[in-house]
């Protein structure tokens, strides 16, 4: 008896059709079309967002030895031998030297320093351009995901309307197939915009940032070579910044003690 009731139960349990798949399956070709388009621009957006923040943080790292280990050495070839071959601080420093090599040939001295000049600023404009490779497409996506999720939303609303007029009652089984299908297509372009958007901004931040690094190291490489290596940046090693640290550190005890002799002396005077 008790088989027989759990059966007619499991029998009459209504039975869910407004799923994902089956409002997806209700838009047909042209609501997977969308969806698989929006999938390609998520997919394609993160794989650039892991690719730039692993290129950058490798230069990053790599500025490190240039601060402690490339200026210490006696001349920039010999400090180029200490910096990774395919490091963005290595093609500055190479093109510095081969513009280096080709300025002699050239009788005034103003153009030779425009020549140093111009050669380093389009090695520093080479790899600028080559670190914002893949950031127009986080723009793209950003900027038309969720348009191309406005265009399912409205071919989904157009359905629905068709199955009203057909059926000539507004009954929600009628409309809950293509306005699940609108709204699941709105929420994911957002889904998708959102992340490649803040993307985009994060990793212009960063490449704003080894901008700056550059150019400055480009700036130090041009005074060296044209002072013929006499100039050069300083550089705090964490050794001596930690001697700095101490010096600081012990200074001001140091002046209560000489006020205290003094006043001692002048007690004594008296």
């Amino acid at each position: 008896m008790l088989i027989e009731l759990l059966a007619a139960a499991g029998e009459a349990a209504p039975q869910n059709s407004f799923g994902f798949m089956e409002a997806m399956n209700q838009g047909g070709v042209i609501a997977w079309s969308i969806f698989g388009v929006l999938v390609i621009m998520s997919v394609g957006s993160f794989y650039i967002l892991i690719t730039k923040l692993l290129e950058q943080q490798k230069i990053f790292n790599q500025y490190k030895n240039v601060r402690t280990q490339f200026w210490r050495a006696g001349t920039l070839r010999e400090g180029a031998t200490k910096l990774d071959k395919n490091s963005a601080w290595r093609q500055l420093v190479d093109d510095g030297l081969a513009a280096e090599d080709a300025h002699s040939k050239m009788t005034d001295s103003l153009e030779a320093h425009d020549w140093l000049h111009g050669s380093l600023a389009r090695s520093e404009a080479t790899i600028n351009a080559k670190l914002a490779g893949g950031l127009p497409f986080l723009a793209t996506v950003g900027a038309t995901a969720p348009f191309v999720g406005l265009l399912g939303t409205v071919i989904g609303i157009y359905r629905a309307l068709i199955n009203i007029g057909i059926a000539g009652s507004a009954s929600i089984d009628k409309v809950a197939g293509p306005v699940g299908e609108a709204l699941i297509m709105t929420a994911i372009g957002l889904l998708v915009a959102v992340p490649a958007v803040l993307a985009y901004n994060w990793l212009q931040s960063r490449n704003k940032r080894i901008a700056e690094l550059l150019s400055g190291f480009s700036t130090d490489i041009l005074a060296n070579i044209n002072s013929k290596g006499a100039v050069k940046p300083a550089v705090m090693t964490q050794a001596s910044t930690q001697q700095a640290g101490k010096a600081a550190a012990t200074a001001p005890a140091t002046k209560p003690a000489t006020g205290a002799t003094t006043t001692a002396t002048t007690t004594t005077k008296r």
